[in-house]
């Protein structure tokens, strides 16, 4: 077993290496003003956005499994972050001189952030999932594209998304909602 999981973190790697390679030889300033552009539609700031919408339009449901996954997905990403403490991929074009909030690469939390949103918006009869599936894919393409996260990273950063709107998903279907009443 241990060396099947060394085979494949190297395979990973290659992968990993490969990627950087292409979005190096790809990179233009069109395509980069875009994906600069997009890629803020995963941060911490557009989940407050995105919880306050589905509160202001009083989308209980959506909101109370966005909340539980948003949080379990930053608990996860950023312990992730600590333990592993991967370097950034060469040549990013985002400052990424560690001193930032997430000053290590893997996983990526935008790629788990938008995970969410697209996985909240699938089970809505009211949010477009068709739209917010495709800008949660722009995103995290972006977070490649642009070098601060590897494609692993992502990927890693997607699953983890997943994982959290199952817990919440699950949670909330068995323990319900605690009664606070925030004027809803």
């Amino acid at each position: 077993m241990r060396e099947f999981l060394s085979e494949l973190l190297a395979w990973v790697l290659e992968l990993d290496a490969a990627t950087v390679d292409v979005v190096l030889a790809v990179r233009n300033p069109v395509l980069t003003k875009l994906m600069t552009s997009v890629t803020g539609l995963g941060s911490a700031s557009a989940a407050a956005v995105f919880l306050g919408l589905c509160y202001v339009a009083g989308w209980q449901r959506e909101r109370r499994v966005g909340t539980i996954a948003l949080l379990l997905s930053g608990i996860v990403v950023v312990s992730l972050m600590a333990l592993v403490q991967r370097p950034f991929p060469p040549q990013p074009v985002c400052l990424t001189d560690g001193a930032s909030v997430a000053p290590h690469s893997f996983p990526s939390g935008h790629a788990a952030a938008v995970t969410v949103f697209a996985l909240v918006a699938g089970d809505s009869e009211r949010l477009p999932t068709g739209v917010v599936a495709g800008i949660a894919t722009l995103v995290a393409v972006s977070r490649i594209y642009l070098g601060t996260h590897f494609l692993s990273d992502t990927v890693v950063g997607v699953l983890i998304g997943v994982g959290a709107v199952v817990v919440a998903t699950w949670s909330l279907d068995r323990y319900g909602w605690p009664s606070i009443d925030l004027g809803r």
